[in-house]
Protein backbone atom coordinates (compact mmCIF):
# COMPACT_ATOMS: atom_id res chain seq x y z
CA UNK A 1 0.00 0.00 0.00
CA UNK A 2 1.27 3.47 -1.02
CA UNK A 3 -0.28 7.31 -0.24
CA UNK A 4 0.09 9.92 -2.71
CA UNK A 5 -0.89 13.48 -2.91
CA UNK A 6 -3.81 14.26 -5.01
CA UNK A 7 -3.00 16.94 -8.06
CA UNK A 8 -5.41 19.01 -9.67
CA UNK A 9 -5.24 16.49 -12.51
CA UNK A 10 -6.82 14.00 -9.67
CA UNK A 11 -9.60 15.79 -9.68
CA UNK A 12 -12.31 13.13 -11.90
CA UNK A 13 -10.14 10.15 -10.31
CA UNK A 14 -11.45 11.66 -6.79
CA UNK A 15 -14.69 12.24 -7.95
CA UNK A 16 -14.95 8.41 -9.19
CA UNK A 17 -13.47 7.30 -5.36
CA UNK A 18 -15.92 9.89 -3.59
CA UNK A 19 -19.21 8.49 -5.58
CA UNK A 20 -18.50 4.63 -5.56
CA UNK A 21 -17.40 5.68 -1.74
CA UNK A 22 -20.24 7.77 -0.81
CA UNK A 23 -23.14 6.70 -2.77
CA UNK A 24 -25.04 4.30 -0.31
CA UNK A 25 -24.76 7.46 2.47
CA UNK A 26 -26.59 9.83 -0.33
CA UNK A 27 -29.10 6.96 -0.75
CA UNK A 28 -29.46 6.35 2.88
CA UNK A 29 -30.39 9.96 3.76
CA UNK A 30 -30.81 11.40 0.52
CA UNK A 31 -27.95 13.68 1.01
CA UNK A 32 -23.77 13.70 1.27
CA UNK A 33 -21.33 16.53 0.77
CA UNK A 34 -18.98 14.15 -0.42
CA UNK A 35 -21.38 12.80 -3.03
CA UNK A 36 -21.60 14.37 -6.21
CA UNK A 37 -19.16 17.18 -6.59
CA UNK A 38 -18.85 19.04 -9.53
CA UNK A 39 -14.89 19.07 -11.25
CA UNK A 40 -14.84 22.17 -10.30
CA UNK A 41 -15.37 21.38 -6.17
CA UNK A 42 -13.53 19.02 -6.28
CA UNK A 43 -10.23 20.85 -7.93
CA UNK A 44 -11.22 23.69 -4.66
CA UNK A 45 -11.54 20.91 -2.43
CA UNK A 46 -7.72 19.63 -3.68
CA UNK A 47 -6.43 23.04 -3.00
CA UNK A 48 -8.30 23.50 0.52
CA UNK A 49 -7.29 20.03 1.93
CA UNK A 50 -4.23 17.87 1.56
CA UNK A 51 -5.49 14.61 -0.06
CA UNK A 52 -3.70 11.68 -0.30
CA UNK A 53 -4.69 8.74 -2.79
CA UNK A 54 -4.60 6.04 -1.20
CA UNK A 55 -2.97 3.18 -3.27
CA UNK A 56 -3.57 -0.32 -2.83
CA UNK A 57 -2.02 -3.34 -5.17
CA UNK A 58 -1.82 -0.45 -8.00
CA UNK A 59 -5.61 0.85 -8.11
CA UNK A 60 -6.30 3.93 -6.37
CA UNK A 61 -9.02 2.51 -3.83
CA UNK A 62 -9.68 5.97 -1.48
CA UNK A 63 -8.40 9.06 -0.13
CA UNK A 64 -7.60 10.63 3.25
CA UNK A 65 -7.64 14.28 3.58
CA UNK A 66 -6.72 16.15 6.32
CA UNK A 67 -6.89 19.95 7.69
CA UNK A 68 -4.96 22.01 10.46
CA UNK A 69 -7.53 24.03 12.06
CA UNK A 70 -5.34 24.89 14.92
CA UNK A 71 -1.73 24.20 15.64
CA UNK A 72 -1.70 20.13 16.31
CA UNK A 73 -5.01 19.09 15.71
CA UNK A 74 -6.08 18.39 11.84
CA UNK A 75 -9.46 17.72 10.66
CA UNK A 76 -10.06 14.55 8.66
CA UNK A 77 -12.17 16.04 6.18
CA UNK A 78 -12.64 12.43 4.34
CA UNK A 79 -11.11 9.29 5.03
CA UNK A 80 -12.86 6.77 2.37
CA UNK A 81 -12.16 3.11 0.99
CA UNK A 82 -14.23 2.21 -2.34
CA UNK A 83 -16.41 -0.54 -0.40
CA UNK A 84 -15.05 -3.77 -2.57
CA UNK A 85 -12.23 -2.58 -0.59
CA UNK A 86 -13.18 -2.62 2.63
CA UNK A 87 -12.62 -4.48 5.53
CA UNK A 88 -8.84 -5.36 4.38
CA UNK A 89 -7.20 -2.78 6.75
CA UNK A 90 -7.27 0.36 4.36
CA UNK A 91 -8.66 2.34 6.21
CA UNK A 92 -6.62 1.93 9.74
CA UNK A 93 -3.19 1.47 7.41
CA UNK A 94 -4.71 5.38 5.98
CA UNK A 95 -4.92 6.85 9.53
CA UNK A 96 -1.62 5.41 10.48
CA UNK A 97 0.33 7.26 7.66
CA UNK A 98 -1.74 10.25 8.94
CA UNK A 99 -0.53 10.53 12.24
CA UNK A 100 2.89 9.54 10.92
CA UNK A 101 2.37 12.38 8.24
CA UNK A 102 1.25 14.78 10.98
CA UNK A 103 3.96 14.16 13.24
CA UNK A 104 2.95 17.31 15.53
CA UNK A 105 -0.55 16.18 16.09
CA UNK A 106 -2.17 15.93 19.36
CA UNK A 107 -5.68 15.74 18.07
CA UNK A 108 -7.53 14.53 14.92
CA UNK A 109 -11.40 15.19 14.64
CA UNK A 110 -13.86 14.09 12.19
CA UNK A 111 -17.47 13.54 12.00
CA UNK A 112 -19.41 10.22 10.72
CA UNK A 113 -23.38 9.98 10.91
CA UNK A 114 -24.51 8.30 14.06
CA UNK A 115 -25.50 4.77 12.74
CA UNK A 116 -22.79 3.52 10.48
CA UNK A 117 -22.00 1.61 13.29
CA UNK A 118 -19.35 0.27 11.24
CA UNK A 119 -18.23 3.54 11.01
CA UNK A 120 -18.87 3.70 14.57
CA UNK A 121 -16.70 0.96 15.40
CA UNK A 122 -13.68 1.50 13.23
CA UNK A 123 -13.13 4.32 14.34
CA UNK A 124 -13.18 3.57 18.46
CA UNK A 125 -12.05 -0.14 17.91
CA UNK A 126 -9.75 0.24 14.92
CA UNK A 127 -8.25 3.92 15.61
CA UNK A 128 -8.61 4.71 19.42
CA UNK A 129 -10.95 7.82 18.72
CA UNK A 130 -12.92 8.67 21.78
CA UNK A 131 -16.63 9.89 20.96
CA UNK A 132 -16.98 14.10 21.96
CA UNK A 133 -20.08 14.83 20.77
CA UNK A 134 -23.21 14.60 18.85
CA UNK A 135 -24.86 17.57 16.65
CA UNK A 136 -26.87 17.65 13.41
CA UNK A 137 -25.39 17.67 10.00
CA UNK A 138 -28.37 18.90 7.55
CA UNK A 139 -30.75 16.25 8.12
CA UNK A 140 -28.36 14.00 9.57
CA UNK A 141 -27.06 13.12 13.23
CA UNK A 142 -23.46 13.01 13.54
CA UNK A 143 -20.69 12.25 16.18
CA UNK A 144 -17.73 14.01 16.30
CA UNK A 145 -14.59 11.78 17.07
CA UNK A 146 -11.42 12.70 18.88
CA UNK A 147 -8.63 11.01 19.45
CA UNK A 148 -5.63 12.88 21.39
CA UNK A 149 -1.64 12.35 22.08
Amino acid sequence: MEFRKAEIEDAELLIDIYNASFYSDYIRYGECPAYGKTKENMEQSIRDYLKFLIIYNGNAVGCISCKEIEKGTYEVGCLCVIPEYQGKGIGTAAMSFAKSYYSDWKKFTLITPIDKTENVRFYTEKCGFAIHSEEMDGNVRVVRFVLER
